[in-house]
């Protein structure tokens, strides 16, 4: 790693430590560069704006959070209508539990949506590629009706959109969550199955519920 990138990690970690203690909105990009043992001058070599650095510390998280999800989309073990949902199950508990863990980050989720949209869709375009890739895998295999694998990706999304970070939408517990989040899936799955596939998916389906 070369030096401004080391120098531009060490911003972030900053701006991460500052904001779950004070949150977005009280903390100063003349705080952080004092965390960072740099002039305020000096920071705005490296980010124009406090949202240049929120957008960043959002883009490091996203980029593990896919990871995660294209480990789970790979399993060939899994059918694809297991991995689809698995995938958006993990994402939800892992963000559900960040946010309950760090509640002063949500601001900087808020501040994202409402001020970055064109990010926020960016990211949402992202993980479309990799539930296009499982759907698609679904239909080659005669999980799923043949069809457009990326538009049903994009409904998917359209569907489940309040289980991508849970508080930005609703206060809801956990349990709560994953009650609505299974009956959601349940209906899109439906919706996705081959016709002759519908007898085998209900059984995958009861089994999944009891494992």
């Amino acid at each position: 790693m070369d030096e401004k990138s080391a120098t531009r990690d060490r911003i972030l970690q900053a701006a991460m430590t500052r904001i779950k203690h004070y949150g977005y909105g009280k903390t100063t990009m003349a705080e952080i560069a004092a965390d960072c043992d740099m002039s305020p001058g000096n920071i705005y070599r490296f980010f124009e704006a406090k949202i240049d650095i929120a957008e960043a510390m959002a883009r490091k998280h996203y980029a593990e959070e896919h990871t995660a999800m294209a480990q789970v989309g790979r399993r060939k073990d899994w059918p694809a209508d297991k991995r689809l949902k698995e995938m958006l199950l993990k994402r939800m508990r892992e963000n559900f539990q960040m946010f309950s863990d760090n509640a002063k980050i949500l601001e900087v989720a808020e501040v994202l949506a409402r001020e970055r949209p064109v990010f926020m869709n960016e990211l949402i375009a992202l993980e479309r590629v990799g539930i296009t890739a499982v759907i698609q895998e679904g239909m080659d295999a005669g999980i799923f009706a043949k069809g457009d694998a990326e538009f049903m990706a994009e409904m998917l999304q359209a569907a489940t959109v309040k289980f991508g970070i849970p508080q930005l939408i609703s206060r809801l517990t956990l349990q709560k969550l994953e009650r609505e989040f299974d009956g959601v899936m349940s209906l899109v799955l439906q919706g996705l199955y081959a016709r002759a596939d519908a007898p085998a998916a209900k059984a995958r389906a009861k089994q999944d519920a009891t494992t």
